[in-house]
Formats: structure tokens, sequence, C-alpha cells
């Protein structure tokens, strides 16, 4: 707008008045490997969530948070929900996704383009009527033919009432703006719920046990990374340096043999890798020791499974 651009009475108000501001709590749900935790960290603009293509990566409900002028968006990402091999732990985390769809005001549904099938159903039985919903078509970048992506939208809309529906690719960063700008007008008017700088609700310690198990997932064959857990036993702030010390704790005997490897290359490859993501994360320098526990039956255990923050 130039300095003679004539306004008028209706826009010397829309410039002079803020936005009205909103904050809420926004739920991310689907089926294991949909990209759902790649959607979080690509929204929020930060890696809070770990990834990688196996399913149950994700195991707890973690809050990404993002704030703008306008509003905060306060993402919930929520593991796959299980339909198989249901011991305690999974039981657990589906108990984790449907108590979020409880908590939020939006909740947002994520598929993966032109891929529908009965696991994504199991997960659409569980969506509340009573709150908007938001369908995420993710990965659209792998489809060579967009016209596609509209026929198999109006298939999925047929089985539920979406509020709306937005074709995305979070790896790619194609289409969040405007995904974020659709769950804005969801949100209901309020306050800051976290501080204006918060990325996340869960400490360094929850984190570093996080980016040490995404390492496991990703260089690991797989069945090892579903009989393995992390706990940091230690973790000390030295000045500017983070002393962590973290037990990998495994099912059976011969996965410890697995973990470490050929002259224990292995174990120091994930512990390398571990480490990096930890100081770009952090901001600071790490010093990290792993070593390895036998506890078999961990994930059917439920004091087990309590000890390590499983909800």
């Amino acid at each position: 707008m130039t300095e003679n651009t004539p306004v008028t009475p209706d826009e010397n108000i829309a410039a002079v008045l803020p936005e009205e501001f909103r904050s809420g709590y926004v739920a991310i749900v689907g089926r294991p490997n949909v990209g759902k935790s790649t959607l979080l960290n690509h929204l929020i603009g930060q890696k809070i969530s770990i990834t990688s293509r196996k399913a149950q990566t994700t195991r707890h409900r973690i809050h990404g948070i993002y704030t703008d002028e306008h509003s905060q968006f306060v993402f919930v990402d929520t593991p796959g929900f299980q339909t198989k091999h249901l011991n305690a732990l999974n039981r657990g985390m589906n108990r984790v996704v449907i108590s979020s769809l409880r908590d939020v005001q939006v909740v947002v549904y994520v598929l993966e383009a032109l891929r529908y099938d009965e696991r994504d159903q199991e997960v659409l039985k569980l969506l509340p009527d009573n709150r908007p919903v938001v369908l995420v078509i993710n990965k659209i970048d792998e489809v060579p033919d967009k016209g596609q992506l509209f026929s198999f939208a109006e298939r999925v809309a047929q089985d539920f009432k979406f509020a709306e529906i937005v074709p995305v690719s979070a790896k790619q960063n194609i289409k969040l703006d405007e995904l974020k700008n659709t769950l804005r007008r969801f949100l209901p008017a309020g306050e800051l719920i976290y501080d204006k700088d918060d990325i996340t609700n869960r400490s360094e310690r929850f984190l570093a046990a996080e980016m040490l198990r995404e390492k496991i997932f990703r260089f690991t064959g797989d069945e090892l990374p579903y009989s393995t857990s992390v706990v940091i036993e230690q973790f000390k702030m030295e000045g500017k340096l983070r002393r962590i010390s973290a037990a990998v704790l495994v099912d059976r005997e011969a996965h410890k043999a697995m973990l470490i490897g050929k002259k224990g290359e292995k174990l120091k490859e994930i512990a390398t890798q571990a480490r990096l993501d930890m100081e770009k994360l952090f901001d600071g320098k790490v010093f990290l020791e792993v070593f390895i526990k036998l506890r078999s039956g961990w994930a059917d255990d439920p004091r087990v499974l309590h000890s390590l923050g499983y909800e």
C-alpha cells in the first residue's frame, strides 16, 4: 500500500486492532508409519519427536509447541494405533491415543497418500464426532499424478465427516502453512498455554532417551528395536557440558551381541549418532556413555513399564 492509497474507516480499524489470539491442543493421530512425528517436527521447525521407517517408533505422548503472533498450537504427537502384537506396552500405547482424543480441541487424522486400509479404519472408529477433525493426506510428493488425490480424498470422506481436508508433504514442507492456517480457525480464543519460547513439554532427560532409541531403530534389524528401551541413569550439567549415562534394556541375551556388533562397532555408531543429535537439539556438548542391560519380559511387566514412564 502506498502513502496516497485511500484507506476506508473499516481498513483503518483492521490495521490498528490485533487479530484475536487463539490457543489450543491439536492431537495428531493415525496408524503407524504415516508420518505423524515427521509432521510434528516440521510444523514446529525443530526435531523433538523421533522418526524411523519402523512401526512403534513413537511410544509416548509428546507435546510440540508452535507459537506465532496470533496463536499457539500445542500439537500432541501420539503413538501409532496398534492392532497387532498387543502386549502390555502396545495396550498402553493405545490407551495414550484414546485419552489424547479426549483432551484436545482439534484432531488431525493423518493418512499416507493413496493408502487406506483396515488399519486406518480402526483409527477412524476412534475419532470424536463432537470436535473438528482435519484429514491430512501426507506424502503427496510421492504421488506423480496429483489428480488421484481428489478421488482418494472423496473415498475416505465417505467414511467420516471431516471439517477440512488438507494434502501435504511433511518431509518436503509442502502446504504446512496452509495446514496451520486451517487449524488456527478451529482453535478457541485464549491465552498462552506455554511460554512463547517453549517447543516441547518434555525434559532434556526424556529427549536424550528418545534420541538414543531412535538410533537403535535406525541402525538395527527389524526384530531388535521392539525388544529394547532406554533408561537415562545419569544426566548431569557440568558447566555447558551435559554428561549422560544411558542403559539400553534388551529382552534376550542374544540381543546384546546384536546391539554391540563386531568389536563394538554397532553400539559405537548408535551412540555417536545419538550424541550428535543431542548436541544439535541441546545446543551444547554432550558426553554420552551407553550400556546394555538384560531385562527379560520388560514389555509385558507393568512395573517396569511404569518405571519407564509409559502411560
